[in-house]
């Protein structure tokens, strides 16, 4: 599936609470995201839009986390 080009940083932290993660703290123009179990961490820069390669990275890292393909949470968030 294909990722889409338009989507900010926000709106793709926002989106991840699905998948139980939460904002936990804002450092200038980062966003840090930890799952409700503390046991992962993500940095989401809040830029509008993000590059596309910094999305498929951070939705990389998601799925290495619950061990899901990329596309199902591709499928679940968009």
């Amino acid at each position: 599936m294909k990722l889409p080009r338009d989507i900010d940083g926000i709106v793709i932290a926002n989106k991840l609470k699905k998948f139980g993660y939460v904002i936990t703290r804002q450092t200038g123009s980062h966003l840090r995201l930890t799952t409700e179990d503390g046991k992962h961490h993500l940095t989401i820069p809040m830029h509008s839009p993000l590059k596309i390669g910094t999305l498929a990275s951070i939705l990389s890292e998601v799925s290495s986390h619950l061990k899901i393909s990329k596309d199902e949470i591709i499928q679940k968030l968009f």
